[in-house]
């Protein structure tokens, strides 16, 4: 099979195309015939060089590539409950696999699928995992209560899109921040209120809620710079592998690194079932043609996601 790999760290330019055996599931594991694989900024990362850099994952002379994966079952190993020829949507959430989900075939844990979501195409399906995980999993940990306070930040993006969808699905007030050009975009997926980037995001915010916010979802890791403003006591998602913000003001700092987890992937398709979460595919590329989606990724303003067909 076709997979795509990095082994010399430098880049979109550096990305390797290679052939190599499909793998066979082993216990507790099933194999996919991967229809679509989104890209995602964390594959930039782990091409560049940067996941190693921040320390989240050892050097090795070959990374796999890729998180999101839509596809369909085409084996499985011994103690699998999912059957053959299943439509699924899954997430390989550990960077340091020699072969991931850009490829032809991807073998992935159990627990790191669920069934795709019956009225979306795999392509649009496969945008889901890594980013709505994310942001519920943002949103769980934060733990507001109906009628409580969140501001996501980087609104318009990936994660932070899924967030102002659930946050809502929640009962949750958002105060959205993104670019003043996405502030239709953000107030669709159901912002209730928004402060342009380029304000002062303290004072936006709390011209809203004097008080500050009960929750913040850091999607544009800001840092400290957001969490200012989130009242005493709050919460605070800070969405990277990288370095935490400090507690300030007894405020409790929640590191969000996304875990795969069937539960939860299950509770994202019943929502995009039910057209509470939305998938947005920026456009579509061949595997073959893989450099150009990452070069586009790099290069910036890409709303929604580039998704590579095998």
């Amino acid at each position: 099979m076709r997979a795509l790999v990095a082994r010399r760290l430098d880049g979109p330019d550096a990305l390797e195309l290679i052939e190599t055996p499909v793998p066979e599931p082993g216990h507790g594991q099933v194999r996919i015939k991967v229809a679509a694989a989104a890209v995602n900024p964390v594959d930039l990362a782990v091409s560049t060089g940067g996941a190693v850099q921040y320390g989240v994952t050892a050097a090795r002379e070959q990374f796999g590539l890729g998180w999101d994966v839509a596809g369909t079952i085409d084996a499985a190993g011994p103690g699998v409950d999912l059957v053959e020829g299943t439509a699924v949507i899954g997430l390989a959430d550990l960077l340091g696999r020699p072969l991931k989900t850009h490829a032809e075939y991807v073998v992935l844990n159990a627990d790191a699928v669920a069934p795709a979501p019956r009225n979306l195409d795999l392509t649009a399906a496969s945008t889901i995992p890594l980013n709505a995980l994310t942001a519920l999993q943002a949103l769980k940990t934060v733990r507001l209560t109906l009628g409580k306070f969140v501001l996501v930040t980087g609104a318009a993006g990936g994660v932070g899109g899924y967030a102002v969808e659930i946050a809502k699905h929640f009962g949750l007030t958002v105060i959205a921040s993104a670019a003043a050009e996405d502030e239709e975009l953000v107030r669709r997926l159901g912002a209730d209120h928004f402060v342009s980037r380029t304000e002062d995001l303290t004072a936006g915010v709390q011209a809203i809620v004097p008080a500050g916010v009960d929750g913040l979802v850091d999607a544009a890791v800001i840092g400290v710079g957001a969490q200012e403003a989130v009242r005493n006591g709050g919460q605070h998602a800070h969405v990277q592998a990288g370095p935490t913000p400090p507690h300030l003001r007894d405020i409790t700092v929640h590191q969000i690194f996304n875990h795969a987890n069937r539960a939860d992937l299950t509770e994202l398709v019943v929502l995009a079932e039910a057209g509470a979460i939305t998938t947005r595919v920026a456009d579509t590329y061949p595997l073959q043609e893989a450099a150009q989606a990452y070069k586009r990724l790099a290069n910036g303003g890409v709303r929604g996601r580039l998704v590579l067909i095998p």
